[in-house]
């Protein structure tokens, strides 16, 4: 099928039917211009499926853009499997908005040059030269690369990398394919960290950030370059929850908080509740650690001179308020006071009993009820309260 512009003259239109013989035409005309479509009908020689577009505004670029989409819609309901985009006649706006319309649908584009020119600069009659143009989205990837993006600010990490081995599976020169293999490497690198893989998302990391970061310099990108330089001051952050090895860290706290932030901006507030519910007990377990070097879980390694039944109680621990329970008794030990797991156990009752219950009532715990987003915002705000941030949001493109 053939989509063409129609200006005052049928020469270019009808130049282009007779090369590229297409099964159908769509025009897209003004008023003045419906004429010349009838014209090239006739002068054509050739029973052919046709359909006229008619825009009011042929100096309007918005009108132009929505008669070439609609000229896309019918070429797909005429089960067009080639469609071709004739952009010679009409005003600029018409071929403008043509082009704007069907750059990365697989159009391939037409236009009608010419050997020969009169005074006025128009192709002479007879002297017509047929170019048929490559979309540059396609050959520059731009609506991969545009996917690609709007995955990654989603937090969408697989459908990211789907993107990115479509690009790589086009032709590219070394510097790109070099580029987009190193970005396909970190961002499977932030899916394992989004699963809390820490260590395999540092040892993507270590293997493809400093040559991605590097081509992007070399071409002088800012969005590539403040991106992955965002990343790799990320890293350090990564590294000292992966060097902990499991110990309640301030970085694993911070990273939990913000994996919940991640899950609460895709609407996905079960998940996000159900994270915090954690991070309350992971909050009074750091606080521990933090002050004491005492891993709340790990009671054979505690210092001397603590109770025995103490170590016997973190050896059966199986919920929240028995956490909370033992990490106030633990501080009432060492003589501590008015700390934060010591806050968070005088809480419990009053503020977060009350914010629990509507996890317990979700499907992913003991219930039926979804998690609304005021739910998880009361929870996360009480948590603010305390002074407990998340880890800094995940650079974006």
């Amino acid at each position: 099928m053939l989509i063409a512009t129609v200006g005052q003259t049928p020469d270019p239109v009808l130049a282009s039917l007779m090369e590229h013989a297409p099964d159908g035409v769509i025009f897209i005309a003004s008023q003045d211009s419906h004429p010349t479509a009838a014209l090239i009908l006739s002068e054509f020689k050739r029973e052919l499926k046709h359909h006229t577009i008619l825009i009011e505004e042929p100096e309007s670029l918005t009108e132009s853009y929505q008669a070439a989409r609609k000229a896309l819609k019918k070429a797909k309901e005429w089960e067009a499997r080639v469609i071709l985009a004739e952009i010679t006649g009409g005003t600029k706006p018409m071929i403008a908005g043509l082009a704007l319309a069907l750059t990365g649908q697989g159009v391939t584009f037409s236009y009608v040059g010419g050997t020969r020119r009169d005074e006025a600069g128009r192709v002479v009659s007879g002297h017509e030269k047929i170019r048929l143009l490559e979309d540059p989205t396609t050959r520059y990837y731009t609506q991969e690369w545009s996917a690609f993006r709007q995955a990654w600010n989603a937090g969408r990490m697989l459908e990211a990398q789907a993107w990115l081995e479509r690009i790589l599976s086009r032709p590219l020169t070394p510097s790109e394919e070099r580029f987009h293999r190193h970005l396909l490497g970190i961002t499977r690198g932030m899916d394992a960290w989004d699963r809390f893989q820490h260590a395999e998302a540092l040892e993507r990391f270590r293997a493809h950030l400093e040559p991605a970061l590097a081509v992007a310099e070399a071409w002088h990108h800012g969005a590539k370059v403040r991106v992955l330089t965002a990343l790799e001051a990320a890293q350090g952050f990564l590294e000292r929850i992966v060097q902990a090895k499991g110990k309640p860290v301030p970085e694993l706290l911070q990273d939990l908080l913000a994996n919940a932030e991640r899950r609460a901006q895709a609407g996905r507030y079960d998940d996000a509740l159900a994270r915090l519910y954690r991070a309350v007990e992971l909050a009074a377990e750091v606080d521990l650690y933090e002050r004491h070097q005492l891993w709340l879980r790990k009671p054979d390694a505690w210092p001397q001179g603590v109770p025995e039944y103490l170590k016997e109680r973190a050896r059966g621990m199986l919920g929240l308020k028995e956490v909370l329970d033992l990490a106030f008794d633990l501080d009432l030990h060492f003589g501590a006071s008015g700390t934060l797991a010591q806050v968070l156990r005088g809480d419990y009752e009053r503020k977060l009993r009350p914010l629990l219950q509507r996890r317990h009532e979700s499907i992913l715990a003991h219930g039926t009820r979804p998690v609304t987003r005021e739910d998880y915002e009361k929870m996360r705000d009480y948590l603010h309260s305390l002074g407990l941030e998340p880890a800094p949001e995940w650079p974006r493109w």
